[in-house]
């Protein structure tokens, strides 16, 4: 199977999904929590992908499930130990997605200084849109990304504010995990993240390059 492939259909063929935590220092600030000074890595297995057609289901036990949107970098070649200047040649494309939250797994773990896979982790926690070839995002520092619930507008950001930009991140990542094709990287949320309940609606965009939309329902 060609890298190509793998890369478009990631959802299908990537073995994992990277997220970086308050990437955002406003997000940082309404969760109370400080500014990070080098990136806080987290894993999500791809059984949390879901697509079109599907909903996210809130987890078994979860009373707050938040939504996050972001940018997820889809990697095009194997990347391990790589230069910041280099980073960007290891990018296949993009695609916009959610970091779904079972805020309250996630408080739990937090206070008993335990990990975050129960409350990042679950089925459905990753929804995402068709893949976006890069050249439709041609600075992917500085584009808009925004989410509704029920026509609300709840998140209104760009990634120029991110504190780790995207070619700073997939360096660090790779000192430590070996990125594959098809890998995803999901670069963190700006502010506005919060709830959604049973029966709820969410669209969320990158710009007016892709958008994408997911009824929420119980497990």
């Amino acid at each position: 199977m060609s890298n190509a492939t793998k890369v478009a259909r990631f959802f299908e063929f990537g073995k994992k999904i990277i997220c970086v935590g308050r990437n955002y220092s406003e997000h940082a600030a309404e969760l109370g929590n400080p500014v990070p000074k080098k990136p806080i890595l987290f894993l999500k297995p791809t059984t949390a992908y879901v697509t079109a057609g599907d909903a996210v289901k809130i987890p078994k036990g979860c009373s707050s499930l938040h939504h996050e949107v972001e940018l997820g970098v889809v990697i095009g070649e194997k990347a391990c130990d790589v230069a910041e200047p280099d980073a960007m040649k290891y990018v296949g494309g993009y695609v916009l997605a959610l970091d779904m939250t079972a805020r309250d797994f996630q408080d739990e773990a937090k206070k008993k200084g335990q990990p975050w896979t129960m409350a990042k982790g679950f089925d459905t926690s990753c929804p995402v849109g068709e893949f976006i070839d890069k050249c439709k995002i041609p600075d992917p520092n500085n584009i808009q990304l925004w989410l509704k619930v029920n026509s609300d507008k709840r998140q209104d950001g760009n990634t120029k504010d991110m504190i780790f930009n995207i070619p700073y991140l997939i360096s660090y990542v790779s000192q430590f995990f070996t990125l594959e094709p098809g890998d995803v990287l999901l670069t963190g949320t700006p502010s506005g993240v919060g709830p959604v309940v049973e029966g709820d609606v969410m669209e969320a965009g990158i710009g007016n390059i892709s958008t994408i939309k997911f009824s929420v329902e119980k497990r």
